[in-house]
C-alpha cells in the first residue's frame, strides 16, 4: 500500500469504518466485520453484515466520505 492509501485508511478507520462498528448506509444498518479495503483512490469498500437480515455483503463506501477522507 502507499503512503496515501496508508493514511486514507486510518482516515476513515477514525471516522467510524472499522471492524465492529455499526453504521447506516443506503437505508440499511450494518455491522462492519472487516478493515476498509482499498481498491482504487476512490473505490473503498468493507465487509459487512446486514442487521436485519443477517446477510454478509460488501459494501462500498460513499465516494463523498472517502473525498473527505483523502482531503483531510
Amino acid at each position: 500500500m502507499t503512503e496515501k492509501q496508508i493514511n486514507l485508511s486510518a482516515r476513515l478507520k477514525r471516522l467510524g469504518f472499522t471492524k465492529g462498528y455499526q453504521i447506516k448506509l443506503y437505508g440499511e444498518v450494518f455491522e462492519l466485520v472487516s478493515e476498509p479495503i482499498l481498491m482504487a483512490d476512490n473505490v473503498v469498500l468493507v465487509d459487512a453484515v446486514e442487521r436485519k437480515s443477517g446477510l454478509s455483503r460488501r459494501v462500498r463506501i460513499p465516494l463523498p466520505i472517502v473525498n473527505m477522507a483523502s482531503a483531510a
